[in-house]
């Protein structure tokens, strides 16, 4: 079938047990990221959307295309749509509180305090960890670095603006500070503040690959996404990062991950994190 042709594709079409397969192994060639079987839901759930706009009548034609290198933008299109997690704002807050202490124990007086969300998502995370510096260090030299595969949840996370439910999970205090409530149109959403928004970086890392050059930091977040990884990229990308992570410095995963057996050289301090010796 040629592109352009229209084809009703729903969002239940099948996907044969080989195409899931290729498409499997596409991902974690690029993002080291394992695709369970049991994802083939998903897998269907969101490309079913893009054979549409191709007017592909099955997942095979979306394969061939996205490998072709005729259209380079649509690999980066597949890859956002397959990597998205779902987060929101001082998710697993104890990791939140951990950073409020290290940060009044171990900040100095003009030096700056870096910290890295390494999978950062919609933007939630490096926001929720840049009120805290801010309100530990206000005007102080601090930064944030936010980075994911996908551009997409990056262009959103730029911006900022998020419905009103998002914020449900913000303390009080730190809403008023940081945070516009929409009004008008935009009644039921709300804007982090530009001062903040100006502290985070955005940059698009693929942590399966050399990292560019981004500096040392005290705290790196790569929360909820070593799950997706198998032993051996856990170690590679691992092998990445940790050189960043300044001597007692401190590298939060998620409640669910845990880092035994891994890597050396890490201690763990308190729930899913862990201090560089």
């Amino acid at each position: 079938m040629r592109m352009g042709e229209g084809v009703a594709v729903s969002d239940t079409t099948a996907i044969s047990d080989e195409e899931f397969s290729r498409f499997q192994r596409l991902l974690h060639r690029i993002t080291g990221i394992s695709l369970r079987p049991e994802k083939k839901a998903l897998v269907c759930g969101r490309l079913a959307k893009r054979l549409r706009a191709h007017g592909f009548a099955g997942y095979d034609e979306y394969f061939a295309l996205i490998t072709s290198g005729r259209v380079p933008q649509e690999l980066q299109v597949a890859i956002d749509l397959l990597t998205t997690n779902e987060t929101h704002f001082f998710r697993e807050p104890r990791h939140f509180e951990f950073l409020r202490q290290q940060v009044a124990a171990n900040a100095r007086p003009g030096r700056l305090y870096r910290v890295w969300s390494a999978a950062c998502s919609t933007g939630e995370e490096p926001y929720s960890i840049a009120m805290v510096l801010a309100d530990c260090l206000g005007d102080g030299p601090w930064e944030v670095v936010a980075s994911d595969i996908s551009t997409r949840v990056l262009e959103k996370a730029r911006i900022g603006h998020y419905p009103i439910e998002r914020a449900k999970n913000i303390p009080q205090p730190y809403l008023k500070a940081y945070c516009l409530k929409g009004i008008g149109r935009q009644h039921d959403t709300f804007l982090i503040d530009k001062d903040l928004r100006n502290r985070v970086q955005f940059m698009q890392i693929n942590l399966n690959e050399s990292l560019p050059r981004v500096g040392e930091f005290d705290v790196i977040f790569l929360r909820n996404v070593m799950i997706y990884f198998g032993m051996e990229t856990k170690r590679l990308v691992l092998s990445r990062l940790l050189p960043l992570l300044k001597p007692g410095g401190y590298f939060i995963v998620g409640h669910s991950e845990s880092l035994n057996g891994i890597v050396d050289g890490l201690n763990l301090v308190a729930p899913a994190t862990y201090e560089k010796t």
